[in-house]
């Protein structure tokens, strides 16, 4: 699972066996680890029909409704979006997606960024 932050935004990528272990209800979870400090960020699935996104204890968790979980995973829809109200104004945008293999892979990545991932819809 990739995680990209940038101001109230949140965008998670989520590998094939990352997307069936959350349809399959099962949470997942990274760690981030700078001296003295541990970042967690977790995936959950609940039945309350609703986002919701906490963050406690340098623990970041997002919980995403079953039944869009399901529906996402077993469709060609590429992501999961929402917006949460924060108490102090403003909004939190949280974009869940499937990540895709790279159209032109190069020297500047991994190529074990690749693996697992869900085929390009545009590669030929």
């Amino acid at each position: 699972m990739k995680l990209r932050i940038r101001g109230d935004s949140i965008r998670l990528r989520l590998k094939v066996s990352e997307v069936h272990r959350l349809a399959a209800g099962e949470s997942i979870a990274e760690e981030t680890h700078f001296p003295g400090a541990v970042l967690t960020y977790c995936l959950e699935v609940s039945d309350n029909g609703n986002f919701a996104t906490t963050f406690s204890g340098n623990k970041l968790v997002i919980q995403l409704p079953r039944a869009d979980v399901e529906e996402w995973a077993d469709s060609d829809k590429v992501s999961l979006v929402s917006e949460q109200e924060l108490e102090d104004s403003g909004t939190l945008s949280l974009l869940i997606e499937k990540d895709f293999k790279c159209l032109e892979p190069g020297h500047h990545r991994d190529c074990a960024d690749d693996e697992d991932t869900f085929p390009h819809p545009s590669a030929s």
